[in-house]
């Protein structure tokens, strides 16, 4: 059985849907930073069947965790301190996200203008919709990682 050792200084994101936990880490950017990260995958969940686990020592004040909300709302990110749990952090609906998703009108700049950063604004918090910085163009949530 594999055993991954619990962190001293850190935080655990938990309940996220399994075969997702390499997207989140992405999404983060866990990669441009110098800290240890444990990536469980396909772990056994009596609430979920399968979940992936992440788990980070670094500083969380580090990341903007927020678009965790706009992913998904299910997972749950534990703050640890000391090795114990001293926070289950809430996450709320980033204002804004960037190159999380795309947009997909073709007449939107970003289809001419390949390198400019994909940024969609919270337009409407209660129905979850965002839209397109630059052209408007709209997101509902139910639409994203299925």
């Amino acid at each position: 059985m594999l055993n991954v050792g619990k962190i001293e200084e850190g935080f655990v994101l938990d309940h996220i849907k399994a075969g997702k936990s390499l997207e989140i880490y992405e999404h983060l950017q866990l990669d441009k930073l110098d800290c240890t990260v444990a990536i469980i995958k396909n772990a056994r969940s009596n609430k979920m069947d399968k979940k992936d686990i992440l788990k980070v020592e670094c500083d969380i004040d580090m990341l903007d965790l927020d678009v965790l909300a706009f992913i998904d709302h299910n997972i749950t990110v534990n703050v640890i301190k000391n090795g114990e749990i001293v926070e289950k952090k809430v996450l709320t609906l980033p204002r804004q996200i960037k190159n999380v998703i795309r947009c997909h009108n073709p007449r939107c700049i970003t289809s001419i203008e390949q390198e400019l950063p994909h940024i969609f604004c919270l337009a409407d918090a209660k129905t979850e919709v965002y839209r397109c910085k630059y052209c408007e163009e709209k997101y509902m949530s139910s639409a994203k990682w299925t």
